[in-house]
């Protein structure tokens, strides 16, 4: 192994190292508690070195972001692709999407509610961001009426799950009628599908 693989793998180590303490010190204590000093005392690490990797807590909650995005895409196809049928499909894919917000409250507000310097909704998006959304478009498309812009529908899908999720998470709407309220917003968008 030559030196400069050597280095470009350790490179990579610690990046992964400042994103995963990222990750996990933002689920245990929330996005307020993630300072570079702080990352920089859990991982052992000087700051000039997390900031020789990230130019600073934005940059680290993009990269939380960009990984959350692929993981969170993972669950969507796997719930998408288990499914039988387009209504069941659209459900899963919901269900998905909500329950992955619920376990994840930090990775989800780091990817959704944050804001982050990553390129959203244009070709220019990280590629799993552009999977997530790719998966939501699979589980939407075949409900879409000739004439309607795929890609205008998803996004609204995508709105109406977000909504349920910002607002159960506030208090805003109680939790136990989640299942009825998911449950209305597939049935509205599959009307008329299998």
């Amino acid at each position: 192994m030559s030196i400069q693989t050597r280095r470009e793998r350790e490179r990579a180590e610690r990046e992964r190292l400042i994103v995963t303490a990222a990750r996990e010190l933002a689920e245990a204590e929330g996005w307020d508690a993630v300072t570079t000093r702080r990352l920089a005392a859990e991982i052992d690490y000087s700051q000039p070195v997390l900031y020789s990797h990230f130019k600073g807590k934005d940059a680290i909650m993009a990269a939380v972001a960009v990984e959350g995005c692929a993981e969170l895409a993972v669950e969507l196809r796997t719930a998408r692709t288990a499914a039988d049928g387009t209504r069941a499909a659209l459900a899963a894919v919901g269900e998905a999407y909500t329950a992955f917000a619920r376990r994840r409250p930090a990775l989800y507000d780091a990817i959704f509610t944050h804001p982050v310097d990553l390129p959203f909704a244009t070709p220019e998006a990280p590629a799993a961001l552009q999977e997530a959304f790719g998966e939501l478009l699979r589980a939407v498309e075949p409900v879409a009426s000739e004439g309607d812009d795929p890609g205008l529908l998803t996004e609204t899908y995508w709105a109406g799950l977000h909504g349920l999720v910002t607002l159960m998470r506030s208090g805003r709407l109680p939790a136990e009628a989640h299942e009825r309220r998911l449950a209305l917003l597939v049935g509205h968008f599959a009307a008329g599908a299998d």
